[in-house]
């Protein structure tokens, strides 16, 4: 869906684009590589509130159903494999868990901030892996390499329709959220005029066939406007967590 949403942004500003594949997480604070940006939401707003003004926010997508209620959230949706005994987040205590990345909201943060509501202060888990990609995560709780994990609810239905085995192999004991789902940013270099033409190819790709389908290949209904206030319920959730000294899983 990213490529084909870069190339759809591309072919209506009259511009070549590329998509690059990143975890470096300096060179998106940095915005001097890139002028477009799909990132989650704790880089985010970890580069906004660091007061140097690389970045701002363009759209965020809203994914397609009931349970996203026309809004731009998203859930964690945490898995275990279908016969295990796990019934709740607190049948979890001492068991081994993969993530796909500290600085994930859905697959981290989300996790320490469900951790910090249960008055937790020191170690959950028994074991705690980085498995990269949520998609990795998936799978070794799938294999059974790990007993459970959180999941990007977009990542996960993907998932689901790619290959509805799954289904049959993975159960979700506990839905962590909503959040405001992750932003599409841009690097405040670029000229107003230009920034502004990119949010508005973003906002109407739902109205042209091959932006509906483009889009449909992420699950996304359309991308709609949010600010950097739409990003607070991340902010409050993060420093929870740092209050509670809860910065490692």
């Amino acid at each position: 869906m990213y490529e084909a949403v870069a190339a759809s942004v591309g072919e209506r500003l009259g511009v070549e684009t590329e998509l690059v594949e990143c975890d470096d997480y300096e060179r998106y604070f940095a915005a001097e590589e890139d002028d477009v940006h799909f990132v989650c939401s704790v880089p985010y707003i970890v580069s906004a509130d660091r007061g140097d003004g690389t970045v701002e926010v363009l759209v965020a997508p809203v994914l397609a159903g009931d349970r996203y209620e026309g809004r731009p959230i998203y859930f964690s949706d945490v898995i275990v494999r279908h016969g295990s005994p796990f019934r709740s987040f607190e049948d979890l205590r001492g068991s081994s868990w993969a993530y796909n990345e500290p600085l994930s909201h859905s697959g981290y943060w989300t996790t320490l901030y469900r951790l910090a509501t249960m008055g937790e202060t020191g170690k959950f888990f028994g074991r705690a892996v980085d498995a990269g990609f949520h998609q990795t995560a998936i799978e070794m709780v799938r294999a059974g390499d790990v007993d459970a994990s959180a999941i990007d609810s977009q990542v996960l239905e993907v998932a689901l329709r790619d290959d509805p085995s799954l289904a049959e192999d993975l159960r979700v004991i506990e839905a962590l959220g909503p959040s405001t789902i992750q932003p599409v940013t841009v690097a405040r270099r670029l000229r107003p005029d230009v920034r502004e033409a990119i949010r508005e190819a973003l906002l109407e790709m739902h109205d042209d066939p091959a932006g509906r389908r483009a889009l449909g290949l992420g699950l996304v209904e359309r991308f709609v406007a949010v600010d950097d206030a739409s990003y607070d319920d991340i902010r409050r959730m993060r420093a929870t967590c740092l209050a509670a000294g809860l910065t490692e899983l």
